[in-house]
Parts: structure tokens; sequence; C-alpha cells
């Protein structure tokens, strides 16, 4: 009896999405610092690099990352942390509170312990209780909000004479390196292609830079180093993959879980304390803006990795810096480096035979270079919204590379497995 031989099925293969890693990340902020330098000399928009614009991005995307890093080590875990805003909150008003009284090192230190607090309330309703997370972040920022405002005017009224704000901060030391900062700062006055450019972004990191800028910039790297490199992050990424399998391990998966929510919400407030403490030497009302929410959307745009979220946070820094140095020339110079961005991810999708993706694309490059073409400056109303707009954008753009951690927002019962 002859048998056949039966040939197995092709399985289909996914594409393979590549990371992130430090070599593309840094072609990247190449090639943007080229279409930025081309654009410039085409503008005449000679402020979209300048060493002010760039000190200025640098200061408003550190609360930004700072967020998104909570965000981070939150969802690594496996929790969804919504209430990062209400801990940049209770971070920024406790920072001014103990800033003003005891000295700015003081004041990082209870904004550092503020967040966290509400950090450990997330993690004591989501993973003992088991409360669904956007519920319980939601709470947590409403709470933060109610919380601060009572607590001012007990506080702050008496000192300041407004339960809105508190008595000036003393400033955290800032550092300049001497020689490289006005070298750069000549060269970026040169207006040379590229060179000019590349000063600029060098003076604004070397120029009157605070030391809490400093720490903040250090924490990617070792967010990177604590979590993909040691023992202790391969345990915590495993209890927001699998965490049945994880406790199968022997890892206590509630200890991670508490852990990791505990250090977002740390995070969190150093982003609140920041925000007082360097940007505004200030306590004020509503100080957040909602950059809570900027910085879980720079995490997703950098695929729940420090790198990318990095480069996301600098993207929202430097559209928030727009309202501050010639807004609206400068943001319409940049319409015309979206044009050529359009224009570039148009012929990448015809290359891949996308062509509906590439006709809508063609269509938005169209419309914003008739807007461009017809107009000298865009309103300041749109200048207020840019950093929302390309919170949006970036995201509709990333979209089908994101990754996010398989457990992320599931509930989890110990045994449950």
């Amino acid at each position: 009896m002859s048998t056949t031989p039966v040939l197995d099925k092709p399985q289909s293969r996914k594409p393979v999405r590549r990371k992130l890693s430090l070599p593309v990340i840094l072609l990247i902020v190449a090639g943007a610092l080229v279409l930025t330098s081309v654009v410039r000399m085409i503008t005449g928009a000679d402020d979209i690099t300048s060493v002010g614009q760039v000190a200025g991005a640098l200061e408003l995307a550190i609360p930004i990352g700072l967020a998104g890093l909570g965000g981070l080590w939150a969802e690594r875990a496996g929790v969804v942390n919504i209430g990062l805003e209400g801990m940049m909150i209770l971070g920024t008003w406790l920072g001014a509170w103990a800033g003003y009284q005891w000295g700015p090192w003081t004041g990082v230190l209870f904004g550092i312990i503020g967040g966290a607090l509400g950090g450990l309330l997330h993690a004591i309703i989501t993973v003992t209780f088991g409360v669904n997370h956007i519920v319980s972040g939601v709470a947590i920022n409403i709470l933060a909000v109610g919380a601060t405002r009572y607590l001012s005017n007990f506080t702050f009224l008496e000192s300041s004479g407004s339960a809105r704000k508190s008595p000036p901060i003393d400033p955290i030391t800032q550092i300049t390196v001497p020689g490289l900062s006005d070298a750069m700062k000549t060269l970026n006055g040169k207006h040379w292609f590229l060179v000019s450019d590349v000063a600029g972004f060098i003076g604004g990191v070397v120029t009157e830079l605070s030391l809490l800028t400093v720490v903040a910039l250090l924490l990617v790297p070792l967010t990177w180093w604590a979590l993909w490199r040691t023992s202790f992050g391969l345990r915590l990424r495993s209890c927001g993959e699998n965490p049945v399998a994880a406790e199968s391990l022997g890892v206590n998966v509630y200890r991670y879980k508490y852990l990791a929510v505990i250090i977002s919400g740390g995070f969190a407030g150093l982003g609140g304390v920041f925000l007082a403490e360097v940007a505004s030497n200030i306590y004020q009302e509503g100080q957040t803006g909602n950059r809570g929410y900027i910085g879980l959307a720079a995490m997703i745009f950098g695929n729940w990795m420090p790198g990318g979220l990095a480069m996301g946070a600098g993207l929202f820094g430097y559209t928030d810096s727009l309202n501050l140095r010639s807004g609206g020339t400068n943001v319409h110079a940049l319409l015309l480096l979206l044009v050529i961005v359009l224009v570039l991810v148009v012929l990448w999708q015809l290359y891949r035979k996308k062509y509906l993706a590439a006709a809508i694309g063609a269509a938005s490059s169209a419309v914003l270079l008739v807007w461009y073409s017809l107009t000298d400056e865009v309103p300041s109303q749109f200048v207020t919204a840019a950093p929302y707009i390309a919170t949006l954008l970036v995201l509709a753009l990333s979209a089908q590379r994101l990754r996010a951690p398989k457990a992320v927002g599931l509930p989890y019962h110990k045994g449950g497995g």
C-alpha cells in the first residue's frame, strides 16, 4: 500500500519589526537634523535650532520624559498607570511646599515621596483589590487635584497671599561648560548649513543646565540597565508578559508589581518637582498641564523602550517650546518640514505597494504645502495646540509597529494559573 507524503503547509511569517536600537535612534536624529537644517535655510527661520530654543525644549521635555519613564516601569510590570498626571500634581505640590521651607533638594525628595505615595495607592487599588486600572488612575487624578487645592488653603494662602501658588523656591544650581558654551553660541550665530544647527543643539545642553536636569537625563540609561540588564528587571518584565508563568518560577508577582508602580509614581513626582523648581521656581495650580498624559504618549511612541521614549519626549518638548520663542513663525517653517516628511512617507508607502496610505499622505502634504504657501505665520491658537497635535500625529503614524507587554492591564490573582 503506497503512501503519499503529506507536505506541510507553508506557514506565514510575520514581518520582523526592528527595535529602536541606539544606532537606529542616532540615525533618525541625524536625518531629522539634516531636514531641519534644509528647512531653516529655505525659510530663514533661524530660531528653530537656536541655543535658546534647544535649551527651552530640553527643559520642557524633562517632565514629559520622567512621566513617560514612570509609565514604562508600571506597564512593563503589567499595570496601566493613567494616574501619572495626579502623581505629578502630588509631586509638584509637596516639592514646592518642602522646597520653599527647607531648600530645593529637600523639595525634590518630598516630591518623589508624594508621587510614590500616589503610586502606592494605585498599586493597592489595582493589584490587591483588582479594580480596573483606568478607573483607578482617573480617580487618583481627580483626588490629587482636590487634595492639593484643599491643602493649599492651609499653607500657601497665608505665606503667599494666594492658594493657587506657593512662595518662591530657591533655584537649583545650574552649570555651564566654560568655553564650549560660548563657542557653540558663536557657531550657531553664523547660520551655516548643518554646522550651526549642530552647534545650536550642543549649546542648548551645555548652557545653564540644572543639576536636576542632569539627574533626569541619567535616569534614562539607568532605567534601561535596570530593566534589561539585571535579574530584577527580568523578573519585573516577566510580570507584565506572563505573570502566571513568572509565579510558577518562584517570582512574587505582587511584590514586583507593587515595586514597579511605586517607582512609577516616584518618577512622575520627580517630573512634577522639576516643573515647580526648575521650570518656574514656584508652584502654581494647574502647573502640570496634562504632561502626565503626554508622557504616556511618549512611552507608547517609544514602544515601551527608554530610548524611543526619550525621542518622543524630546519631540513633544520641542513642539511645546515653540510657544516661548517666535511661535507663529517657527511653526510656519515647520509646516514645510512636515511636508517633506510626508513626501518621504508617501514614497515609502508606494515602495511597499500600500497605495491607499500613500494617497492619504499625498493629499495631506498637498494641503499643508498650500497652507504654507498662502500664509506667513500660523495663528497663535495653533501654536498653543502644537504639542497635542504632534502627540496625535506621532501616535497615528507609529501605531503599526507598537507592541505592548502582553499582560498589561489584565487582572492577576495569585494561584489563578
